[in-house]
């Protein structure tokens, strides 16, 4: 199941992708017309837990009865939007979670032994198709991480390794977009983590039931075409049970949190000279599974 936040003709909907027909079902409108009460957001969704997964299943049962209520993927007046616009939380970040980027970006010593979490702010999130701003004011480094996310699905707290994909409801996929003189400046990674559009974020979610191994899939990252990034999360230093049960020692994951899992060497930073993002750049990163999030720089 993938599930995307979008808008058509100006109105904002949850959506259920039809791969087999290219096709976007609007959950939100095949509601109404059942009556039925609906989340009006993803995130409100992911918060009633399995009731949630109910009513999208009887919504999807109704699919060939309701094809009025479909877009083709190529729809002009389909707008892609971040499966969770505007999360409740600053994004969960884990640093050099690749061995080979922590020496690409200083040496065997900068490979953590513990899990390295830093954030991003709400307000940094954009969807698919959506443009990256190049912030000339601010910044003359600005990078590309193309990573895999976790999307909680489960309140917990104190969570275990053992029952930690229990808390999971699904995962997508993130541009960790970075600031590299400002990370540096500041000797902290909010700043050069958090400018507006430095969160590129989807196309959709995907439920785990459908990537039930996410710690053996392949991360591509081109720009321009040309791959940056060929990476695959087998290579994760810490799993995604080993972040979540760091993250949830002593603070409450909540339904609609994202954890970014780290990015493969191959940033633009790591590169001799330095190959930095520029107005007029093209961003796309695929996961396999999942598919392929794409962002112009402007």
């Amino acid at each position: 199941m993938k599930l995307v936040t979008a808008k058509y003709q100006g109105d904002i909907f949850l959506g259920k992708l039809i791969e087999e027909e290219n096709v976007v079902f609007n959950l939100s409108l095949a509601a109404q017309e059942k009556e039925m009460e609906f989340p009006d957001s993803l995130l409100e969704g992911l918060q009633l837990e399995e009731k949630f997964l109910e009513k999208i299943h009887e919504l999807s049962e109704a699919y060939h009865e309701n094809l009025l209520f479909t877009y083709g993927l190529t729809d002009p007046d389909l707008e892609w939007m971040a499966p969770i616009p505007r999360p409740a939380k600053n994004i969960f970040c884990v640093g050099k979670n690749y061995r080979d980027h922590a020496v690409e970006m200083g040496s065997e010593a900068d490979i953590p032994e513990h899990v390295l979490i830093f954030s991003k702010a709400p307000t940094t999130v954009i969807g698919h198709q959506a443009d990256v701003l190049r912030h000339k004011e601010v910044t003359d480094e600005l990078d590309y991480e193309g990573e895999l996310a976790v999307i909680i699905g489960k309140k917990g707290k104190g969570i275990t390794q053992d029952t930690a994909m229990d808390h999971v409801f699904g995962y997508t996929i993130i541009n960790d977009v970075t600031a590299r003189d400002l990370q540096k400046k500041h000797k902290q990674f909010l700043v050069g983590k958090s400018l507006d559009t430095s969160c590129p974020m989807g196309p959709w979610i995907v439920s785990k039931e459908d990537l039930p191994n996410p710690h053996e899939l392949k991360i591509t990252t081109k720009v321009n075409g040309e791959v940056r990034q060929d990476g695959n999360t087998k290579d994760f230093i810490f799993t995604i049970p080993e972040i979540i049960e760091a993250l949830s020692k002593g603070m409450t994951l909540e339904p609609g949190d994202v954890i970014a899992t780290g990015t493969p060497a191959g940033v633009g930073k790591g590169f001799k000279p330095p190959r930095l993002l520029n107005s007029g750049d093209t961003i796309e990163i695929t996961v396999e599974g999942i598919g392929t999030l794409v962002n112009n720089v402007v």
